[in-house]
């Protein structure tokens, strides 16, 4: 396809392609000794591909999917060589994520909105990469013009209050926090109001990680939600699950609570860069029908990068 053929050639191509190393060098190195000693795409093959597909994290009803539009495209053209096989892949699993990520963005923008600022609420359990997440995408919008408000309603931890004010000073923007213990929805209505006051583009709310029980989660992030909605009436506009991409089927999991406790409307999946695991990625997005928006490729301020379908394709089967 032609896409492929006129990707960026940039740093930012670069570090993708360093960070999903490790899940591509796994990857296409089973897929060679699938297809070894095979000069076609069989039944042997496709039934191969499936167990790797599967063993990458991309999980078992997207790839039973990736391996049905393989063999109606090998039954189509009657005679598909293996030589042919990772082409056809990268194909198909663009077209399947085509579906779900129908943008393709690669800069770090806000849309227009009815009711300024644009407030982002961020979710995810602990340890997923949730706070430093919200802290490089202060950094990246502030880096496109944006003034960036932070909230600081992950009221339960006080490492989290202090990790994201250790953010927020490293940025240069400014965070509204409370004592450990407080509402996290007062927090996230005075960081609202703050935002206005100060004409702000963005604000950014960091909320709790708990999933022990579902029933309290739920029911406080409907009180953000309502809360914040006093301020900005159709706050917020986007609400962010952060995932572990590192943790494989785990991610899965913690995908299907969360969006079984709240709405969800864009993913980002962290720590791809230290992992075999970069499928996850086309699992979660096929699976939830949830755009990923956002993929962390690197421990670097710049290592937050907005995820384009065919960038992360090429740089994965290439």
């Amino acid at each position: 396809m032609s896409f492929f053929k006129k990707l960026f050639s940039s740093e930012k191509k670069e570090t993708l392609d360093k960070g999903l190393e490790k899940s591509k060098a796994t990857f296409l190195n089973k897929l060679t000794k699938a297809v070894a000693g095979k000069s076609k795409v069989d039944d042997e093959v496709l039934d191969n591909l499936e167990e790797i597909l599967v063993a990458s994290d991309v999980g078992v009803n997207t790839t039973l999917k990736v391996i049905e539009r393989i063999e109606k495209r090998v039954a189509e053209d009657k005679y598909v060589g293996t030589e042919e096989l990772n082409q056809i892949l990268r194909e198909e699993i663009a077209g399947l994520l085509s579906e779900t990520n129908s943008g393709n963005a690669t800069e770090f923008v806000i849309p227009n909105v009815q009711n300024k600022p644009y407030v982002l609420m961020v979710v995810g359990v602990n340890g997923v990469g949730k706070t430093t997440t919200i802290g490089k995408l202060a950094y990246q919008f502030k880096k496109a013009g944006h003034s960036v408000v932070l909230g600081a309603a992950d009221t339960f931890r006080a490492a989290a209050i202090d990790q994201l004010q250790i953010w927020a000073d490293r940025v240069g923007v400014p965070i509204v926090r409370q004592d450990m213990g407080s509402d996290p929805a007062s927090v996230a209505f005075d960081t609202l109001q703050s935002a206005v006051a100060q004409n702000a583009d963005i604000v950014i709310i960091d909320t709790a990680g708990r999933l022990h029980n579902k029933i309290n989660l739920m029911n406080e992030l409907t009180k953000v939600k309502r809360v914040m909605q006093k301020v900005v009436i159709d706050a917020p506009h986007d609400v962010l699950l952060v995932l572990d991409g590192s943790t494989g089927q785990n991610a899965f999991e913690q995908a299907k609570q969360f969006t079984a406790a709240t709405e969800v409307t864009s993913l980002a999946v962290t720590k791809l860069d230290g992992t075999a695991k970069g499928g996850v990625v086309i699992g979660i997005s096929d699976q939830f029908k949830i755009p990923v928006k956002y993929i962390g490729v690197g421990e670097g301020i710049e290592d937050l990068q907005v995820f384009n379908k065919h960038e992360f394709v090429d740089s994965f089967f290439k």
